[in-house]
This record gives structure tokens, sequence and C-alpha cells, in this order.
């Protein structure tokens, strides 16, 4: 099974790299910007993390995401993770939707987002953080973190608004482990981008000012239903650059920082991206 999802990681990864990507450029937080129908997007991301106790690691999400309609996108994660001086495993699958209440463009554009995952508790892809997830979770060695089960339901609430180039988006979030019955966790994530420049020049070119995206994210955990709180919770805050090159490849990059002594030290995420146009209507061509 490791061998399968390193290969097809792998696979995903050249694809990407031979081959635009999301509108906006976070990494953990959700805009109001969903695939366009019929459009199927590759997508790898990947998050170094320096832990203050323990190995450092690489955690990996390989995404395929599928605009089904113009107010609903669905989309499948496979999950991986290696660490240092410990072990290379395949840590689970997540599969989400996000639907869009209200098509045409508004001051703040709501998307609701459900996602069921089925991962184990080596999991260190860090797509969210929630309740008091906190940095030492992850220093349990592999072989006793990968026998927890998590099939969690997760739910968002996204809120997202375009200003004259900006995009302002947050993020609440929800999560519940129905594996462990444990109570609901409570996360958020917020982010801010803007293009270097709005006006695009009359040639393609590949460093104009437009192809770069600049911004920033703010993610964190809020407790859970038992104890609602900021206390023992890990925060993080992350610069990013996006640059789309005419060429279709899409490169991401994300230095972040933890906020207090629960979270990680320091987190690297970078993320390559692919969109292969009316991928839907290509199929069917072809049978």
């Amino acid at each position: 099974m490791v061998g399968r999802f390193c290969f097809l990681a792998l696979a995903v990864s050249f694809l990407a790299a031979v081959s635009s990507a999301q509108e906006t450029p976070y990494f953990v937080t959700y805009s109001h910007h969903l695939e366009e129908p019929g459009n199927l997007e590759i997508e790898s991301n990947s998050a170094f993390g320096a832990q203050r106790a323990g190995n450092a690691f690489i955690g990996n999400a390989t995404a395929l995401e599928y605009g089904l309609k113009g107010w609903w996108t669905s989309e499948l994660y496979l999950d991986g993770q290696s660490t240092f001086h410990d072990s290379t495993l395949f840590t689970g699958f997540r599969f989400e939707n996000r639907f869009r209440p209200l098509v045409r463009e508004h001051w703040i554009n709501p998307v609701l987002y459900f996602e069921f995952e089925d991962i184990n508790g080596a999991d260190k892809s860090l797509l969210e953080v929630v309740g008091h997830d906190i940095g030492s979770d992850a220093a349990e060695p592999n072989s006793i973190a990968r026998a927890e089960r998590k099939r969690e339901l997760e739910s968002k609430l996204i809120l997202s608004s375009n200003f004259k180039g900006w995009n302002v988006s947050e993020n609440f979030i929800s999560e519940k482990n129905v594996a462990a019955g444990e109570p609901w966790e409570f996360g958020y994530a917020a982010g801010v981008s803007r293009p270097l420049r709005l006006a695009a020049t009359p040639r393609p070119c590949v460093f104009c000012r437009e192809n770069f995206v600049a911004g920033a994210e703010f993610y964190g955990g809020l407790g859970d239903t038992d104890t609602l709180t900021l206390r023992e919770t890990s925060h993080y805050a992350a610069a990013i650059l996006d640059w789309q090159m005419p060429s279709g490849v899409t490169l991401r990059l994300s230095p972040g920082w933890g906020l207090n002594d629960q979270s990680h030290r320091f987190l690297f995420r970078w993320g390559i991206s692919y969109e292969v146009a009316q991928f839907g209507r290509q199929v069917r061509r072809l049978f």
C-alpha cells in the first residue's frame, strides 16, 4: 500500500510539473472560488515541520479536485508522511465537497464545506488545526501513532470577499472523530491576498508582476465543546507567494511560524498544481 501511494504521489507531481491552480494561494484557508464545471485540478501540497520536541517531518496531501457544477466542487485527498529517523507511510484519504449557495458575486460569499476523513494518528498533512491539536502530538513514533484510527466528519463555514484585487477569506471549522466518540473540535483559518499587479501586460511573460500573488494566512485551534478556549491550543501565521506561469504550472511557497509554545516551531509549505480543462468532456468523448 505504501509503495502504491508513493508511486501515485510521484506520478501526480510529475504530471503537474510538465503541465492553473486555485484562484487564491492559501494552503489552509478556503475562499469562495470553486473549480470550473468539468475541469480537473491535480495538486500536490507538502509541509515540512520542525518540531520543538521530536523529529522533523514532511507531510503530503495529493489531491484531485473536480468541478461537478458551478456551485459544487468535489475533491479527493491521499495523505502520506515521512518522519526523519523514523519511517514513511500512507496515512489515509479525505473526501470533501464544497457548495456555494449564492452563485452570483456578493460582498460576502458563503460556501458550505463537508468532509469525511479516514486517516490514522500518524497523519501530518496539517490541512487544518482544530481543538487542542498541539505540536507535541506529532512527536509520537509512527509505529504507535498509526494504530490510532480517525474517522472524522468535518464541516466549515467559508466566508470570502473580493475587493479591488484583494481577497479576504475567513473559515470556521468543526470536526468530530466518530470512531472514538470524541466531542466536536473547533478551529479557524483566515487569509488575505492580492496580485502584485492587477493590469496584465499585452504579451505573455513568465516574470510579470501580475503572475504573482502575495498574501498571508492565520490558523489555529479553538478547543472543543467541553472547553471552548484558546488555552492549550496551537496557532500559526504564514506568508504566501503564488506564481502562476503562462505554461499553466502554478507554484506556491509558504513559510510559517508557530505563535506559541504549543505550536510547531516552523512550517514550510510548498505546492504545485495543474488544471485539466474540460476533463469530463474529454472522458465522455473517449466512450
